[in-house]
């Protein structure tokens, strides 16, 4: 820990050139100084506080010199640098508490991972003798096996080797912390065909399936899936060919993740491999995933028999086979979750695919997906969505439609010049008011004022006030502007009484004063008093 402070000493010291990676080498402008490369420096307690805060979730006993560049990253404006990578740590202060003999064991199996690690082939047999009594499956403090390690970094070589050697594919990183106390929370239940699939290397994917690899990761028949399968990532991902891959070697896209809690929205998880592709926007994954041949394709139900469940007529033609019948309704509900997703985060397209499969509309995505369009101005879509606005149920009506839905309408009715989607409206508001009749509307009757005759505005000899305005005199009368306004009453009291008053009015140009008097008691009198009643509220 003292050698990652002292690191981090030195990055308060040094310019920005020190904490860029080391593979890149500085500007001419980044020149090594002892002096200060900001205004403000984090003092050196924000550096232990966030450092150890990373050291803290890798669950490692230590602090490195990437945790302290990970904290340069949040700390020094400008600073950037590249993930974590997942490799074995030092285990050099797990040690402390241990024995003479369990402390050298633990060294060589430290050095044994790190021979393996360098992608030294030739030395594997060497590397095995060094890891302990489970030889070439022995797991380190996070966790991880040779296996695992080498399939994150796509050592194909590597992992071929290990698999000649015996090591097993279907390992597991442990959920248990007593023996491991460094696994990552994120990669608990991942196995060597996962970290293949999570870093995109399709040739070790493929050398794995080859070697008849579980395509299912963790997880196994009937149990709860507490983690992402290879095919969730690989479709949250949008990695077109590792899904193929997968997909030709039996994975299930209907599989979902169960919180480690036990709550579940659904019976078969979160985010299955639809919801996944579909709220990512990977279009091109979706319809390779929709595409997937059923094991049974004779007995499964299509989707219009599953909505016309209950009609007697289907009964009698569809057979009874309640697994195919279970299969299609998740797969009916995996398509609603995905269509739902797909519609939050804006992929219409996603979106009218999985309606042209006659999966029914709810409000809410039909609302979402209207709103896109209309921001999106896609002209044709929204002429679809409108159509399609009578497929969805009059108990899906809610307080949405009110709120939400109707101004989305009318805001659409005001943009849109086209005769097809205002007809569509019309209906559309037809439809939401109901059978009821229209009730009368009842004309407001404007109240008739005496028009003003312009022969009083700027007449000296009818005039009693006098505007000064650019040194201009503007002639009024009291009475006018009495009736006109109150403010001008206001105003016009408040004057000491005199034969002729004088007002100054000034930051106006004299030709804009003429035609805002005339424009204000002579056009519209009735509105103006309105407004100026507004004002005065």
């Amino acid at each position: 820990m003292a050698t990652g402070f002292l690191y981090s000493a030195t990055l308060i010291r040094c310019s920005l050139a020190l904490v860029i990676s080391s593979n890149c080498n500085p500007t001419r402008e980044h020149v090594i100084t002892s002096l200060k490369p900001f205004l403000v420096l984090p003092p050196l307690m924000e550096w232990i506080r966030v450092a150890v805060a990373h050291t803290e979730h890798r669950r490692s006993f230590s602090v490195d010199s990437d945790d302290v560049r990970q904290a340069a990253r949040l700390l020094l404006p400008g600073v950037d640098c590249e993930p974590r990578q997942l490799k074995a740590d030092d285990c050099f202060s797990a040690t402390r508490k241990l024995d003479a003999a369990s402390t050298e064991a633990k060294f060589l199996q430290d050095l044994g991972f790190r021979m393996l690690n360098c992608g030294r082939t030739d030395l594997v047999k060497q590397a095995v003798n060094l890891l302990g009594p489970d030889g070439i499956n022995s797991m380190s403090e996070q966790g991880m096996t040779p296996l695992m390690y080498a399939c994150v970094r796509g050592d194909e070589a590597m992992v071929q080797m290990l698999l000649d050697a015996g090591a097993d594919i279907n390992s597991e990183v442990p959920s248990s912390l007593h023996k491991h106390p460094s696994v990552y929370p994120d990669t608990r239940q991942g196995t060597p065909l996962t970290f293949a699939v999570l870093h995109g290397h399709v040739p070790v994917v493929q050398l794995l399936l080859d070697a008849r690899v579980s395509v299912e990761g963790a997880i196994q028949d009937g149990a709860e899936n507490y983690t992402e399968t290879p095919l969730q990532l690989a479709s949250a991902a949008g990695n077109f060919e590792l899904v193929s891959l997968l997909l030709e070697r039996g994975a299930d896209p209907l599989i979902g993740t169960t919180y480690r809690n036990g709550i579940s929205s659904g019976p078969l998880g979160e985010m299955n491999s639809y919801s996944l592709a579909a709220s990512h926007g990977h279009r091109n994954v979706f319809r390779k995933l929709l595409s997937q041949v059923e094991k049974d394709k004779g007995d499964v139900l299509s989707l219009e028999e599953i909505l016309a469940e209950g009609s007697e007529t289907v009964e009698r033609r569809v057979p009874q086979n309640e697994s195919t019948l279970r299969t299609g309704k998740a797969k009916l509900r995996a398509l609603r979750e995905a269509m739902y997703h797909s519609a939050e985060h804006g992929h219409v397209d996603i979106t009218i695919d999985i309606r042209s499969l006659g999966v029914p509309w709810t409000l809410h995505t039909w609302m979402e997906s209207l709103r896109t369009c209309f921001v999106q101005q896609r002209r044709p879509l929204i002429q679809g969505l409108l159509k399609d606005f009578s497929c969805i149920k009059e108990d899906e009506y809610t307080e949405e439609l009110i709120t939400h839905g109707l101004p989305l309408m009318f805001q659409i009715l005001r943009a849109s010049k086209n005769e097809v989607i205002s007809q569509q409206l019309s209906v559309i508001f037809t439809q939401c008011y109901g059978p009821f009749p229209i009730p009368k509307l009842t004309e407001i009757k404007k109240k008739q004022t005496s028009r003003l005759d312009p022969q009083f505005l700027n007449n000296k000899e009818m005039s009693d006030v006098t505007f000064l305005v650019e040194g201009k005199p503007f002639y009024a009368h009291k009475v006018l502007l009495f009736t006109a306004s109150p403010r001008f009453k206001s105003l016009l009291s408040n004057r000491p009484a005199a034969e002729n008053t004088c007002i100054e009015i000034s930051h106006v140009k004299y030709n804009i004063f003429q035609v805002g008097i005339y424009f204000y008691l002579l056009t519209n009198p009735t509105q103006t008093h309105v407004v100026t009643a507004h004002q005065e509220h």
